[in-house]
């Protein structure tokens, strides 16, 4: 199944360019790279700088789908361990 703007967040989401565009640590603001690690509460990002592990909570996401068309999705919402994440309904998110 191709990813979609409607079902990135049942889908694996290592191997996916990500931009970070609003965090709780300004710092992080506009760090971008590609989701190499996920666990239940962190997205770790391969930078040009090295590996770096964000907080999914704490942060909102721009994540570049195949289809060149970008999405924003609060990190809130991706919280769960990547394999019930996947199997989890959504509402409308």
């Amino acid at each position: 199944m191709m990813i979609t703007p409607e079902n990135l967040v049942r889908h694996e989401l290592v191997g996916l360019f990500v931009k970070i565009t609003k965090s709780t640590d300004p710092s992080n603001v506009g760090i971008e790279g590609r989701i190499v690690d996920e666990t239940r509460n962190t997205l770790t990002i391969e930078t040009k700088k090295g590996k770096k592990s964000f907080i999914k909570e704490k942060c909102t996401f721009s994540f570049l789908l195949p289809t060149n068309e970008r999405v924003n999705v609060d990190g809130r919402v991706l919280v769960a361990r990547p394999e019930d994440r996947i199997k989890k309904k959504f509402k409308k998110w």
